[in-house]
């Protein structure tokens, strides 16, 4: 005999309840972007605040400001009290400022106007082909942070705060003892490779990019920390012109997944034909997984769609993707992070 459902026993949400959920997802996103923007996780960083003390600290319309903290008290973000006032949940805490693991600076790039944009020309990028990035704005995205200096530093420090959750679980899933040079091609200011260094005493690094990305490495204070600056060597050049010569291992993170195959043939072709006799290139990526599952790398590769126009890839797309530079796939290094090392060889 069926029996009654139990008082207060949740209903499963109708499919359309959870496609409208889909479908306003940008909501949430804005009002993060605008809670951070305005500063709110950071006046909160002390405890519970009433509207009208983050309104008046912060400059922004009380009532107003209530509405979108109790929105994003809904999904986690904060709490509000028995009195009203709302504070940061271990969730909110992730986009305060000046924090280890801090999503503030990815937080404000990702939801910027210039990301918006072009993702709102994904439909005409699927018919027309090319990177909605340049439908809407005429160039590609990298040459668009360079004419934009403000948008450049905030992309710069949103991939640092999101390696800084990142390049330890690296350093620890990967032998790099076995090597004695490393180069860390297209390394930015260098937080994976002084991380590197920094555990294994004995290896020598060279950091590789664009001469105005190594021209502003320093200041950043990561190969210039003591106990790696002696070890460490800067150099500035494009990975599509060539790399520095003569080392046993090419790093690569959140690089290959920017470009498509054949960009990325160049670039792993150019280490192949640097690399000491039994050297290897490393390529630290995410992996997309086998089946229908959750997996973040699914939605970052619709985001490398819009707009650099490169794309995450399976083991088996990584595999061909190398065979096509003349290098093998020989093992991936899981780490405890959503990235693996992908460790080949010359054919």
């Amino acid at each position: 005999m069926a029996t009654r459902r139990a008082r207060g026993a949740k209903r499963k949400a109708p499919p359309q309840q959870t496609m409208l959920a889909l479908l306003t997802g940008h909501w949430i996103a804005q009002m993060l972007f605008a809670v951070v923007k305005l500063g709110v996780p950071d006046a909160l960083a002390k405890g519970a605040l009433a509207p009208d003390a983050i309104a008046t600290r912060l400059g922004a319309n009380p009532a107003y400001l209530r509405r979108v903290l109790r929105a994003l008290a809904s999904v986690g973000v904060f709490s509000e009290d028995a009195r009203g006032r709302f504070e940061l949940t271990p969730l909110g805490q992730t986009l305060r400022s000046g924090r280890p693991g801090s999503l503030r600076d990815f937080a404000l790039m990702i939801v910027e106007k210039y990301n918006y944009r072009s993702w709102e020309r994904l439909t005409d990028a699927l018919v027309q082909g090319g990177t909605a990035f340049e439908l809407e704005f005429g160039q590609p995205i990298f040459e668009y942070l360079r004419a934009h200096p403000d948008d450049d530093r905030q992309f710069s420090a949103s991939m640092a705060s999101i390696s800084a959750t990142e390049n330890e679980a690296v350093a620890r899933a990967y032998p790099f003892r076995r090597h004695a040079r490393l180069v860390d091609v297209g390394g930015a200011h260098g937080h994976l490779l002084a991380t590197i260094l920094r555990r294994y005493k004995k290896l020598r690094g060279v950091l590789y990019d664009q001469p105005q990305v190594v021209a502003s490495a320093p200041a950043s204070g990561f190969v210039t920390a003591l106990g790696v600056r002696e070890r460490c060597e800067v150099v500035g050049g494009s990975f599509f012109d060539g790399v520095p010569a003569g080392a046993d291992a090419y790093l690569m993170k959140y690089i290959i997944h920017d470009w498509d195959d054949a960009k990325c043939a160049r670039i792993l072709g150019h280490c192949r034909d640097a690399m000491a006799p039994g050297g290897r290139v490393l390529v630290v990526d995410r992996v997309i997984a086998p089946g229908n599952g959750p997996d973040w790398s699914k939605w970052l590769d619709i985001n490398m769609l819009v707009g650099p126009g490169g794309q995450e890839r399976t083991r088996s797309e990584f595999a061909a993707l190398f065979e096509g530079a003349g290098l093998a796939l020989v093992a991936v290094h899981e780490t405890q992070s959503p990235l693996s090392v992908l460790e080949a060889a010359r054919r």
